[in-house]
């Protein structure tokens, strides 16, 4: 098919894993558009399939192996008709075996391959078997991607930087994303406004490790993420700006002093800390220690004193005692999470902490639960604590049942307001009235709109 072929073609995307992956599977969405295709709901019917996989957690691979069982039936069904595409750090890392497992699927593709899925599937139409391109191209795929992008809606996701040079004993990334690289700071900016021209009032900078930030400015500089932000902040229309997921190696200090000067910085941070116990952090090769967490949380909260924290945990890597179960522990209660995210360890092939000899997976599981339900308690004590609030809230869209409308705090937080006007895309002032299992609910208070 050529891109002046019109011919309607109905075109199903799943994606897993992080919000990268969200936005990757947009784009791709974009660059196929012009092809024809269009959006579906659901796979049956479909004449293109997309996978878009992600390899972090453990079984990552089989439950691709799964989907892929299920389209090949429908494969079958519709004649051979619809082109399977799998796409993501799975492709990128079991590209061969995708292939030979899996003779039926027509695309693998790398994270950073995608930009050419158009002449990809002009290849896929011209020749028996997978057309496989995991490579790491020389150009940055966000060079090649189309300006104009399907709205996001009212938060919207931008990716700024790629890869990660940190290699965690425990982590994929390095391997299936490749080194850290981050896109020109012209580039960044035109899209940012592209997506507020499309209805954006808050934009999440994302990148696998995005503080590490060091995009050329328009001067032939090398700008940070806190540079970047800085001239974001004077987009017209952008009300709020978070970044994620970010090392604790590269909050600088000018990072930190954003959350202070920056008033569309939003005071929510997720910053992975992995384990409280130093012996644990040097074999995951983390470079820091529990106190450098510590240092950095108290300075964030010393400039902006109502700094909310999140943080990623792993129970049971390799060597991990009860001992170094406990300082974990002792950091979650010092620190106090708004919310947090926990997993046990699990192997990843190639990765050095998979040859390692592991921990019980009962041990695992007992202290994964032991740290979740320390979690959860944080959690519902810092969500109790917004209650009797007046706080903005921009408002995402309309709330499960009808007279309710949702949005979004300072915090991440959803809040639910009763009340029967559309203020999508409106930033308002509501009083937190009760905290629920997972979100808030507030009153709107009557008072003129606001902008952050």
């Amino acid at each position: 098919m050529t891109t002046t072929d019109r011919t309607p073609r109905k075109l199903h995307v799943v994606t897993h894993g992080c919000q990268m992956n969200v936005y990757d599977s947009a784009r791709m969405t974009d660059l196929l558009r012009p092809l024809g295709y269009e959006t579906v709901a659901a796979p049956e019917g479909a004449d293109m399939v997309i996978i878009n996989t992600c390899h972090i957690r453990e079984r990552a691979e089989e439950k691709v192996f799964s989907q892929l069982g299920r389209l090949r039936k429908m494969k079958e069904e519709q004649g051979g008709n619809m082109m399977i595409a799998v796409t993501g750090c799975v492709a990128q890392a079991e590209g061969e075996v995708l292939a030979q497992r899996a003779p039926f699927v027509d695309l693998v593709v790398g994270p950073q391959a995608y930009h050419r899925l158009p002449e990809l599937i002009a290849q896929a139409h011209r020749k028996a078997g997978a057309v496989i391109d995991t490579d790491f191209p020389v150009e940055q795929k966000f060079d090649y991607l189309p300006d104009d992008a399907a709205p996001q809606g009212v938060v919207s996701f931008l990716s700024i930087q790629e890869g990660c040079d940190k290699f965690c004993s425990f982590c994929v990334v390095p391997y299936t994303r490749g080194a850290e690289a981050s896109r020109p700071v012209a580039s960044v900016l035109a899209e940012a406004k592209r997506m507020v021209a499309l209805g954006a009032r808050e934009i999440a900078l994302l990148g696998q490790n995005v503080n590490a930030y060091h995009g050329e400015g328009p001067d032939g500089s090398t700008w940070s993420l806190a540079q970047l932000m800085d001239k974001m902040a004077e987009i017209e229309g952008l009300e709020r700006i978070r970044y994620t997921t970010s090392h604790p190696n590269d909050m600088g200090e000018d990072l930190i002093l954003a959350h202070r000067d920056n008033i569309k910085l939003m005071p929510f941070l997720h910053l992975p800390v992995q384990s409280g116990s130093d012996k644990i952090l040097r074999a995951m090769n983390r470079k820091h220690k529990a106190d450098d967490f510590r240092r950095i949380v108290e300075r964030l909260r010393h400039v902006r004193p109502d700094m909310a924290m999140s943080s990623d945990f792993i129970t049971g890597h390799p060597g991990e005692t009860d001992a170094d179960f406990e300082e974990t522990m002792k950091l979650v209660r010092e620190t106090g999470f708004a919310l947090a995210y926990s997993f046990k360890y699990s192997p990843r092939p190639g990765t050095p902490a998979a040859s390692l000899p592991q921990v019980e997976e009962a041990v695992k599981d007992a202290r994964l639960q032991e740290l979740q339900g320390l979690l959860r308690e944080q959690q519902n004590t810092f969500n109790a604590s917004i209650v009797g609030l007046e706080t903005p809230v921009l408002f995402t869209g309309s709330g499960r049942h009808p007279g309710q409308i949702a949005g979004r705090s300072l915090w991440l937080q959803p809040v639910v307001v009763e009340h029967e006007t559309d203020l999508t895309g409106k930033i308002r002032m509501v009083k937190i009235t009760r905290a629920n299992p997972n979100s808030l609910s507030g009153t709107l208070l009557d008072k003129e709109l606001i902008a952050a």
